[in-house]
């Protein structure tokens, strides 16, 4: 993948002029920056970024609210979102899952988690630091009902199910198919079968799903 166009909402410009630098070592253009999320929706909506990184707090419009607008489920064209948070255990992060975030960073990640979790939404990707991300979905897996709506349209196979808790676990599709012995395309093939059958728009909802549901404990 070659270099992405990124946005940067971050209150705090240090924190943005550090993941700038980051990201330009790694070849991808930072076409924009917002210091709160009023800023951060209009910049996204004008530019267009192959993916947003949304720090959760931030005055005027929160990280959460920007992120509903931006990719939840009522966005016309939605974008890809990274949250950045502080804790991993997070009460907000959660919330901005279910509002359509790809997946969240911590704000010390180094340069190889962050230019990792850039691409990996950009390219519909999996959930970025998968034990941290495992803990917080562990943590609040009894909250509500899932991003995906929860829902059912038909049951998965046995194959899907255990694609879907390789998700929830963290593995890229790879790793699915070298732990699995499958091709990379059933893979690919099983985890869209899953998101249209519980209603997930990518693969961060299935393992919201997954862990809520309790399947991600199963097995």
């Amino acid at each position: 993948m070659d270099g992405l166009r990124v946005l940067l909402a971050d209150d705090e410009p240090m924190v943005r002029s550090g993941a700038r630098m980051m990201l330009e070592a790694d070849g991808h253009e930072v076409v924009g920056e917002a210091g709160d999320g009023e800023e951060a929706v209009r910049l996204a909506r004008a530019l267009r970024p192959d993916v947003v990184l949304m720090d959760i707090r931030m005055p005027r419009v929160d990280g959460l609210r920007a992120t509903r607008l931006l990719a939840g489920p009522d966005a016309a064209d939605p974008l890809p979102v990274i949250v950045l948070t502080t804790f991993d255990l997070d009460e907000n992060v959660h919330a901005a899952l279910r509002a359509g975030a790809r997946g969240f960073l911590l704000k010390n990640a180094g340069p190889r988690l962050l230019t990792e979790a850039v691409r990996a939404a950009a390219d519909g990707g999996s959930l970025i630091a998968p034990s941290v991300t495992t803990r917080l979905l562990e943590h609040f897996a009894t909250t509500g009902p899932s991003a995906g709506g929860g829902r059912l349209v038909d049951p998965l196979t046995d194959r899907e199910s255990e694609v879907v808790r390789a998700v929830a676990s963290g593995d890229t599709n790879p790793e699915i198919a070298e732990r699995l012995v499958i091709s990379l395309s059933t893979v690919k093939v099983h985890v869209a079968a899953a998101q249209r059958k519980i209603g997930a728009r990518n693969r961060t909802e299935v393992a919201v799903w997954a862990w809520e549901t309790g399947l991600a404990r199963r097995g």
